[in-house]
């Protein structure tokens, strides 16, 4: 059996990037082994899954019924609730990596954590399937080969959430919710994923996200695949995601 694992941080994951994956590993008989900073069981970003405080957006915004089904069933598995620790991971020990967002500040000790980084490098040396969505891509962006000195991303071709997507998001309910679109204030998740490319023409936008994707229309998604790495952009790329990754794993 597969194995992938999936870091989370112990605040603020996005559940549709979270969850839709582990429903489709799980159906497809792949081991899913969740880690989090402390070995604690993680809590999503409860706005996400119940559009509190979203207004008129909440509908837009918040998970769709897919994926707070597919959530509802993960936090009751017996993997979701045995996390090990960030320090425990082994690396030998995943045949992949995925790399979930999540745009809550509470992210930051997920997306500056130095032992995923770390982690994160390992599977790029070796060659192993890794796959970040969203703000996930800024994780695999900061892991710098120690070798190159470069991120490891340097030489791929890449996604992530867009300028236009983050900005809309926070520009919609800044009024009343501030920042909280904005996980890093100073820099959007596309320019900083974009500056540590090689070539900026690397990063690649796709059609413009309007609607989410499912099981019955895969074609609203997007991804970009570059060798043994694919990422995507936002929840509504999350099925084509998991299935092109789970492609990739059993190849």
């Amino acid at each position: 059996m597969k194995t992938v694992l999936i870091p989370l941080p112990s605040f603020g994951y996005d559940p549709t990037e979270t969850a839709i994956p582990w429903l489709l590993f799980s159906k497809n008989k792949i081991r899913v082994i969740f880690a989090t900073p402390n070995g604690q069981v993680a809590t999503p970003d409860k706005i996400m899954l119940s559009g509190k405080g979203l207004g008129i957006f909440k509908g837009l915004l918040k998970a769709n019924n897919d994926a707070f089904t597919a959530h509802e069933k993960m936090v009751t598995s017996k993997e979701f609730n045995n996390p090990i620790s960030y320090t425990e991971i082994q690396n030998k020990e995943y045949d992949s990596l995925l790399l979930p967002g999540g745009h809550d500040k509470t992210v930051k000790e997920y997306l500056e954590s130095e032992t995923l980084q770390n982690v994160t490098v390992d599977f790029f040396i070796k060659g192993k399937p890794v796959a970040a969505i969203c703000h996930g891509v800024v994780l695999a962006a900061r892991s710098i080969n120690p070798e190159t000195k470069q991120s490891v991303l340097f030489n791929y071709k890449t996604t992530s959430l867009l300028k236009d997507q983050e900005l809309l998001a926070y520009n919609m309910t800044r009024l009343w919710m501030g920042d909280y679109y904005l996980t890093y204030p100073e820099i959007t998740v596309e320019d900083e994923v974009k500056a540590c490319l090689n070539d900026t023409n690397n990063f690649i936008k796709g059609p413009k996200p309007m609607f989410r994707d499912s099981m019955s229309k895969l074609s609203r998604g997007f991804i970009v695949q570059d060798r043994n790495y694919i990422s995507a952009r936002w929840p509504g790329d999350a099925h084509l995601f998991s299935l092109k990754f789970i492609d990739l794993i059993n190849a």
